[in-house]
């Protein structure tokens, strides 16, 4: 009689944030961007314009949020810790400052910044650290931006498609994804900053082979191995196959907003 074998025990979370280093150009080529709403509810929360205003934006990566913040008319500097996502940037984005750093220790001055913002990148840094230095950054009345885009788990496909990656990784990611908007003890546990929550449902129109290398630069994925991984995306394109027989895959959206103003 034989078993199935349990997936593999999740690797540290410091390994899965260094593994974007080498898959940084497929992360650009891939990732989602952000949808004109979600700048207007940022600014709305923050009862200011982006246009004009200084703007850190922490753990940028490849520059995806930045080029949109660049393109409202902000002031941008980014701050990246990896080296392969930071080149990728520069390439991409010359005409933008990018400076090595990370979310605990910004290399900003005190009090420079109207908005300090993080796209997809909050989870990665130790909140007993970010939020006093995101505070320090922070003019008085600026504010602190996170954001994230997460799967529309109401849509059929993407349940389903959530469910066998929960499978496959051995962890109930639906269960995490649908419980995230109500656990903002998680965005600051030192209670300092007061949240607010807002969502934005956007969607894009992209081919099989873009939403699929979309999930392959997941942590998750770049940190299995490559037989596994492979085997997994194949299975995948025969599953998105049933449902976009024409190999275009609607994405859909909700961008998670937590904005806090500092008095």
């Amino acid at each position: 009689m034989t078993t199935t074998p349990p997936p593999p025990t999740p690797p540290a979370p410091s390994a899965r944030a260094r593994s974007f280093n080498t898959a940084a150009a497929e992360y650009a080529a891939h990732r989602p961007s952000y949808p004109p709403a979600l700048f207007d509810a940022i600014e709305e929360l923050a009862g200011r314009s982006l246009t004009g205003a200084k703007v850190v934006d922490v753990g940028a990566g490849t520059g995806i949020s930045t080029s949109l913040l660049h393109a409202r008319g902000a002031d941008v500097l980014a701050v990246e810790p990896g080296g392969g996502m930071a080149a990728e940037f520069r390439r991409g984005l010359p005409h933008i400052p990018i400076v090595r750093g990370s979310g605990n220790a910004l290399p900003v001055a005190d009090a420079h910044a109207d908005f300090v913002t993080y796209a997809q990148a909050w989870h990665w840094t130790d909140t007993a650290h970010s939020v006093p230095e995101a505070l320090r950054v922070l003019r008085p009345g600026g504010a602190l931006a996170l954001w994230w885009n997460t799967d529309a788990l109401d849509i059929d496909w993407i349940a389903e498609g959530t469910d066998r990656a929960g499978r496959f990784f051995g962890v109930d990611i639906a269960a995490e994804k649908r419980g995230a908007a109500e656990r903002l003890d998680r965005v600051d546990p030192s209670g300092r900053l007061d949240l607010t929550l807002r969502k934005v449902r956007w969607s894009r129109r992209v081919p099989l082979d873009t939403h699929l290398g979309n999930i392959g630069s997941h942590s998750l994925l770049l940190v299995t191995p490559e037989e596994r991984r492979t085997a997994f995306l194949e299975e995948e394109r025969a599953h998105l196959l049933k449902v976009f027989p024409d190999g275009i895959v609607e994405e859909t959206y909700d961008v998670l907003l937590v904005c806090a103003t500092k008095p």
